[in-house]
């Protein structure tokens, strides 16, 4: 028996639990919405044991692996020997070719200057760090709160006077 608009059809309803449906709209043979006849609801079509039709997944086409990423195993620039290596800080200025430890990445060179920021290559990798920063060490200053009760000249005191 073939299963039309407008034919009764078992389907799990999610709102009151009954099984006895009219059929609203079908896509191709396929039964997409039915309506309870127990408690009038609309909803999507589920199997009477209360599971969806299940579609078959697309068939993926292999796709050609993608060219590998250029790794360098040695730094674009010679590291300067005769210098010692420098503790990061990003309060200091950095040259090229100095060799910096780092205290994530360990010992590294540094390979481009730009601005306050640098390109130090690293046995993990190159990265980009800060440098020649102005008051790193001193930190943010705070403004001074203001004073209600001594107001600055020319203004008006707030509160109980």
């Amino acid at each position: 028996m073939s299963v039309t608009t407008g034919s009764d059809i078992e389907a799990l309803c999610s709102k009151c639990g009954d099984v006895w449906h009219v059929v609203v709209a079908m896509v191709g043979s396929k039964v997409v919405k039915v309506h309870c006849k127990e408690c009038g609801a609309e909803h999507r079509y589920k199997t009477a044991d209360g599971k969806h039709l299940k579609t078959p997944a697309k068939s993926k086409v292999a796709r050609p692996a993608k060219a590998p990423v250029e790794r360098f195993d040695t730094p674009r620039v010679a590291a300067d020997l005769n210098k010692p290596v420098r503790t990061y800080a990003a309060s200091e200025a950095f040259a090229i070719g100095e060799r910096v430890e780092h205290p994530s990445f360990g010992q590294g060179v540094v390979e481009v200057l730009d601005g306050a920021k640098m390109t130090v290559f690293f046995a993990v990798g190159r990265k980009v760090l800060v440098c020649a920063r102005a008051g790193t060490v001193t930190g943010l200053s705070r403004p001074k709160p203001f004073d209600h009760a001594n107001p600055p000249a020319g203004g008006k005191p707030v509160g109980n006077q």
